[in-house]
């Protein structure tokens, strides 16, 4: 269906719409009337946030595009508790000070995505903590718990199915659910906040925050999700067999968030033109139809698009430049991941194992072993056959560095002192 505001429109042609709450009645607040204010949470478990919360980050790009205003919720309180949502096991339990190490870390993303500041579309950032952890626990329970039956909670599919597959769900994890329903409720009362966003295993979550602020303060509020996105072979967003995509350039280079666009799968081209760039559709519509070698000049916009939005436009040319020197001119770029081998090093000897491990092109010796097995294991194009390989200053004869690879598309430059 069409819409009348702009902002469901662009969600609609781009194919962010999973559920709407009142689809009709969200149409016409966002249509008229004063911009419409709407949030969505993210939880401070790691430094960054990875490729699979880019969908929920574009959700608030958008939204502010479209001249409403973003509010980015940090769970520095709900973080203590873990969300049970889409996961077979309880998450770690962080310190403190992990937590507002990752916050700090957290809040440089949304920078490159969204304008900040006191306007009314500027958008704000907020910590839960700041309601949740002044909360009297008993009291809590008594104003809030009355309104949350355990028979409703157990049909949402966070609980439901951690229980079909008999994998433990602990109390800590059962609130959580009760606390993110209040973040809504406390948004709206601090910020008048009428929309949460969020994916398609949030809607349970926001269902339970409309319910809550209807109850207790009479108030009409709204929720929207979107389709979880999977690649064309059914993956998650954000997880590839090397880890996690991430969006900060402390854990994930420039050069390697540009490779993981530029090896999308074909089919993933279109989908992902839409949901991650604001590359206009009428360009999309061309791109995606390309065939054979010319979806490669697809992924490549792609990647440049993604890049740039993330890590800035310098980043994203920088990485495009490399990767054309790397593959087309079959040279090594200075831009690739590098390690610089000691004396001592070079000296006595290195493994193969330990250098693919310390120059980030494996996670571990085991996955550096199939890698070899493979014969995806290479060192300046001669794939490795012996794990035990050791390098010194030998095979380095009358060069400074030598080009190793993991398969095809990912490479890295080990020199000498």
């Amino acid at each position: 269906m069409n819409f009348n505001s702009e902002y469901l429109n662009i969600l609609r042609s781009r194919n962010y719409i999973h559920q709407i709450t009142d689809k009709n009645g969200l149409d016409e607040k966002l249509n008229s009337g004063p911009p419409v204010t709407a949030y969505i949470g993210f939880d401070c478990t790691a430094p960054s946030l990875h490729v699979g919360s880019l969908v929920q980050i574009m959700l608030l790009r958008h939204l502010q595009n479209s001249g409403h205003k973003p509010i980015v919720l940090l769970g520095g309180g709900t973080t203590k508790v873990g969300d049970p949502s889409g996961i077979d096991e309880s998450r770690k339990l962080l310190s403190d000070e992990d937590i507002q190490n990752n916050k700090a870390k957290i809040k440089t993303t949304f920078e490159r995505f969204l304008k900040f500041g006191s306007g009314p579309t500027d958008a704000i950032l907020v910590d839960n903590s700041d309601w949740l952890e002044s909360l009297k626990y008993i009291s809590f329970l008594r104003d809030i718990g009355p309104h949350f039956t355990i028979n409703r909670m157990m049909t949402f599919d966070s609980v439901k199915l951690r229980l079909e597959r008999e994998q433990p769900l602990t109390f800590l994890e059962f609130n959580y659910m009760i606390m993110q329903a209040y973040d809504f409720m406390e948004l709206s009362r601090r910020h008048n906040c009428t929309l949460q966003l969020g994916g398609s295993d949030q809607w349970g979550n926001i269902v339970n925050g409309m319910e809550l602020a209807r109850r207790i303060d009479g108030k009409s509020l709204f929720g929207l999700t979107t389709p979880l996105i999977t690649n064309s072979g059914g993956g998650k967003m954000g997880k590839t067999a090397a880890g996690a995509v991430w969006l900060n350039e402390e854990q994930l280079s420039n050069y390697d968030y540009w490779q993981f666009w530029r090896n999308s799968q074909d089919t993933d081209v279109g989908k992902f033109l839409r949901l991650f760039t604001e590359v206009p559709i009428d360009e999309i519509l061309k791109l995606e139809v390309l065939a054979g070698a010319e979806i490669n000049d697809a992924k490549k916009i792609l990647a440049f698009e993604c890049t740039k939005m993330c890590r800035g436009v310098h980043a994203a040319k920088k990485a495009s430049d490399t990767a054309h020197v790397t593959f087309v001119e079959k040279s090594a770029s200075e831009d690739l991941p590098t390690l610089n081998l000691t004396s001592s090093q070079i000296k006595v000897g290195i493994g193969v194992l330990d250098i693919f491990v310390e120059v980030g092109l494996c996670n571990s010796k085991n996955e550096v072993r199939r890698l070899i097995q493979q014969g995806g294991a290479k060192i300046e194009g001669i794939s490795i056959k012996n794990e035990d390989l050791i390098l010194t200053i030998i095979d380095f004869k009358n060069t400074t560095h030598l080009k190793l690879s993991a398969g095809k598309k990912r490479h890295a430059i080990l020199r000498k002192p």
